[in-house]
């Protein structure tokens, strides 16, 4: 007869381990609460590991879809632009899309710039806080990140973004092509526009990064769990769940699932407008002389250039598409032939693209703070392309509000209560 397992009980079972997870598990670890991190894969292997690896100190207005209804049906046949869309999920998504748009431009933009700048003020710091005490930062590079513009035309719809900068103090510099020639020499940019955005920090590998955190937070004393969050339970006084090795039970339950997370809230009668932007990336080993320094943003095509410790990883737009639906290689094929345009990549250097999903809703804010309806249950997901930017801040954000302290950043603009009826 076998045994029956005890329950490990805790303070806080914390679902997911993305960065954003991760780092919510290590402030509440810091703060002295016993934790729980549950994840059914090893921390960072979705999102996390995919993304440009930037800490945006910009970033100011919503990444937003073309408004002009004409554009927006050109861009949906577009595999190789910005966005791609399947017809399908543009059918299905058209209400979400509508209000995305709604939220992107205007009053809605100011007000996006509003509420998320008090936590990416705090990005980069909270970032090399986490660094420091997790041994990482060897992976991370000043430098900035530059944006370029194919055209005057873009050049100047960049014009708000930048008088943000302005208002908030953010430092930028203008540049022609000749002057990115001399920061980045590796490139092809005759007739190109650019911004440098001089305060933004970059890593080297985004994955190692978030296990650098989360070793960090198990020499702490923190204990991480191999485990499936859509069986958990609410049970009188917390929160319930089956592990590998054994029963798990906290007081207090933090989502941090981004493009799974309704699957367990859904569960709970929490209604959330909840979508992904997929995207993809490709390491390529770039021709001889051809290299970059930091991290590259092709605007008008909706592409990153980075370079890293895997060679130049090259990470698409944005692709509205069913989060389970199957991949899409030519949205890589068409974006690198882009891509070759500015500089020769090269050699790829994996047989297949990685593909992951950016979870998202309507007016591009994450969602971070106590769930309005149910005692015990805390929220902090939905972080869009934000999501490696301000996993460590956000994390620190409710681990204080959790224990009862002052959060280090107004995340009153980011609440769950926005979306109470």
């Amino acid at each position: 007869m076998t045994a029956q397992k005890s329950t490990q009980t805790f303070d806080v079972m914390v679902l997911g381990a993305g960065i954003v997870g991760v780092s919510t598990a290590a402030h509440l670890r810091r703060l002295g609460l016993d934790v729980a991190l549950i994840d059914r894969k090893h921390p960072g292997q979705e999102a996390s590991a995919g993304n440009a690896g930037v800490i945006q100190h910009n970033g100011f207005l919503p990444f937003g879809l073309p408004k002009d209804p004409m554009g927006f049906l050109r861009s949906s046949f577009n595999l190789g632009g910005p966005f791609s869309y399947r017809p399908l999920t543009l059918i299905r998504m058209l209400p979400w899309i509508r209000k995305y748009i709604q939220s992107s431009y205007g009053e809605a933009a100011e007000a996006y710039c509003k509420a998320i700048m008090p936590l990416r003020t705090l990005a980069v710091q909270s970032h090399l806080e986490l660094a420091e005490a997790s041994n990482a930062g060897r992976f991370y590079r000043k430098g900035g990140w530059i944006h370029l513009f194919r055209g005057q035309t873009s050049f100047d719809a960049g014009d708000l973004e930048r008088y943000y900068a302005r208002i908030y103090g953010v430092d930028y510099r203008e540049m022609d092509g000749e002057a990115v020639k001399a920061l980045e020499p590796g490139l092809i940019v005759s007739g190109i526009r650019a911004v440098h955005w001089t305060e933004s920090r970059s890593v080297s590998n985004p994955a190692a990064v978030v296990d650098a955190f989360w070793r960090g937070y198990i020499r702490d004393g923190g204990q991480y769990f191999r485990a499936d969050a859509k069986k958990t339970i609410r049970k009188r006084g917390g929160w319930s769940l089956e592990g590998e090795r054994g029963p798990i039970f906290a007081r207090h339950a933090v989502v941090c699932l981004g493009a799974w997370s309704m699957d367990v809230l859904k569960k709970f009668g929490e209604r959330y407008p909840l979508a992904v932007k997929r995207g993809y990336h490709m390491h390529y080993r770039p021709l001889s002389g051809a290299s970059i320094s930091r991290p590259i943003v092709d605007i008008d095509n909706g592409f990153a250039l980075t370079p890293t410790d895997f060679g130049i990883r090259l990470t698409t737009g944005v692709e509205l598409a069913g989060r389970d639906a199957p991949p899409n290689p030519q949205i890589v094929k068409l974006v690198k032939r882009r891509a070759e345009e500015i500089i020769p990549l090269g050699r790829a250097l994996q047989d297949e693209p990685w593909l992951g999903s950016r979870p998202c809703v309507p007016d591009s804010l994450p969602i971070i703070g106590p769930s309005p309806t149910i005692k015990g249950l805390w929220l902090n997901f939905a972080h869009g392309h934000d999501g490696f930017t301000l996993g460590p801040v956000s994390g620190r954000v409710i681990a204080e509000l959790l224990t009862g302290k002052t959060p280090c950043a107004d995340v009153s603009g980011v609440s769950p209560v926005r979306f109470q009826e």
